[in-house]
């Protein structure tokens, strides 16, 4: 019978980890967890200690720092697969997770389905003919080099890729070697996955090459299956039900989609929200039930691309399933930095990009070239944005798979903080008071229209005042409203009070705030 070992990548919920691995192991299957060298040492820790006992669990022995788009994700994963033949000799499959997957199945149903064929499971399709990659860059991936996170340091990824597209210094693809691509959600045999993990340490040229591509999760196990395994043993499909929005990103499944997912054609389901406290609750007891029937209608794909199509065209009859929830989700933290001088405002996040690992973005409901990943246009434009507010700021927390994430907002958005302080999110707000001087307020009447170069200096003399008392009144607007956590540093304060601030704000230590502020430019116009 199929014995299961589980590929668990995970960097954050440790509760969640706990009774995820739990549940998968009480039935006899296995699991091999890696967790994020990034995470907290606590987090970590509190997961060893609930989980070191079981002895259907283990951990890879050597943990990365993982990165989206990197090649730490293959090695983490590699680490976490080894992990698991060494540990567990009677696995017969193993099965790629992450934290937001859990099985839709019954252990004994999935135990049946993969004993029915003596296959791999496995998108695999060919990387230059295919439409996989439907938008963006295709053989830039692989014909470049890229050795920087594109999320956490994009002005050395692009430049680095610009740099070798003016030398033209590109390279050739290993000659024996189809690259293809598919899904990272794979469930491979024992022997496949013996048979890649020699395959590693034979062709160290192959190794090199993928290590410096990019995205390569979603080729590099793709592309060796295919080499080493024949292809009518390869299902070229994933066992986890996922679907995509309008704008590119995973759709979240909540309490109430649990009759739609068991009736997928699939294993396991990816994402399923943290607040889906009752759906993981019943997906639990499913998964560890006996003699449980499925009904198989897998209307879900074509469901999805029914009710897409109907929004598009403007019939849109009722709320869409995956849109149940319109919080940003009660686990997660939105900080924001309110501050009239937008230059202030961005240095403080540089700094903070710098020295910690919360993704920052700039003044996105304010500035219409402010930088934004791909979403599907969403993000095109500053109408778009403020329509689909929250949707955007859970893309945005999607798409750089965290629960903490730094915004700037100008005071003058009242309206908007008072939506996302709403929100069963934790929102934090830091206020920071800057000086203003008079040249300083001429150019902001320039910036938003009230003067212009000719615009006489006794005008501007009556302006300025009136500007000053403005930027007073947002401020004090703000004070009013009376938001639960909100700080305030100030340009005239001594740097060791705004570091008190700033710690509470980012919940870091006060010498990590003293580092992040200490830079003598941050106030400076």
């Amino acid at each position: 019978m199929a014995r299961i070992a589980f590929i668990l990548l995970c960097h954050k919920d440790p509760d969640a980890i706990i009774k995820q691995a739990q549940s998968l192991t009480a039935v006899g299957d296995y699991m091999a967890i890696h967790f994020d060298a990034r995470a907290k040492p606590d987090a970590y820790r509190k997961i060893r200690a609930a989980l070191d006992g079981n002895p259907n669990v283990t951990f890879a022995k050597k943990r990365v720092k993982c990165g989206w788009g990197e090649w730490s994700l293959i090695r983490a994963t590699l680490n976490a697969v080894q992990a698991a033949v060494d540990a567990f000799p009677r696995a017969t499959h193993f099965y790629m997770l992450s934290g937001d997957c859990m099985a839709i199945k019954s252990a004994e149903y999935a135990h049946q389905f993969l004993d029915s064929r003596d296959v791999d499971y496995i998108e695999s399709f060919d990387y230059f003919q295919s439409e996989w990659i439907k938008t963006g860059w295709k053989e830039e991936r692989l014909i470049y080099r890229h050795w920087f996170n594109e999320r956490t340091q994009k002005g050395r990824f692009y430049a680095m890729f610009a740099v070798q597209k003016h030398l033209g210094l590109t390279r050739e693809i290993p000659q024996d070697i189809e690259v293809m691509i598919g899904s990272q959600w794979w469930c491979l045999r024992r022997r496949t996955v013996e048979m890649i993990l020699e395959f590693t340490e034979r062709r160290r040229d192959v190794m090199r090459f993928f290590s410096t591509t990019w995205i390569p999760d979603e080729t590099f196990f793709q592309t060796v299956v295919r080499h080493l395994v024949p292809r009518e043993e390869i299902d070229g499909r994933t066992l986890t039900f996922l679907m995509f929005t309008d704008y590119g990103m995973p759709v979240n499944f909540y309490n109430d989609h649990y009759d739609l997912l068991i009736r997928q054609d699939f294993l396991f389901a990816r994402k399923i929200s943290p607040e889906a406290k009752e759906l993981k609750r019943r997906l639990g007891v499913l998964y560890a039930s006996q003699g449980e029937h499925f009904e198989i209608s897998n209307e879900g794909q074509s469901l999805f691309k029914f009710l897409t199509g109907r929004g598009r065209i403007g019939r849109r009859f009722a709320p869409r399933f995956w849109e149940t929830e319109a919080s940003f989700g009660r686990e997660r933290e939105l900080l924001i930095v309110v501050c009239k001088k937008w230059h202030v405002a961005k240095r403080l996040l540089e700094r903070i990009r710098q020295t910690t690992n919360i993704p920052v973005i700039e003044y996105l409901f304010n500035e219409e070239g402010t930088w934004l990943p791909d979403l599907g246009n969403i993000q095109t434009s500053l109408s778009k944005r403020h329509r689909h507010r929250r949707s955007l700021m859970r893309m945005l927390f999607d798409y750089f798979e965290t629960d903490r994430l730094i915004v700037c907002i100008d005071p003058s958005d009242l309206n908007l903080l008072e939506d996302f302080c709403r929100d069963r999110s934790v929102t934090r707000l830091l206020e920071i008071e800057c000086q203003f001087s008079d040249d300083y307020l001429i150019g902001h009447a320039s910036r938003v229209g009230l003067a212009g170069d000719r615009t006489p200096k006794d005008t501007l003399g009556a302006l300025l005042p009136a500007i000053r008392l403005d930027i007073e009144h947002e401020s004090d607007r703000i004070r009013d409203a009376g938001f639960a956590n909100l700080g305030r540093m100030r340009e005239s304060d001594p740097p060791e009070a705004n570091a008190r601030v700033l710690a509470d704000f980012l919940s870091v230590s006060y010498d990590k705030a003293m580092e992040i502020i200490q830079a003598d430019y941050l106030f400076a116009d």
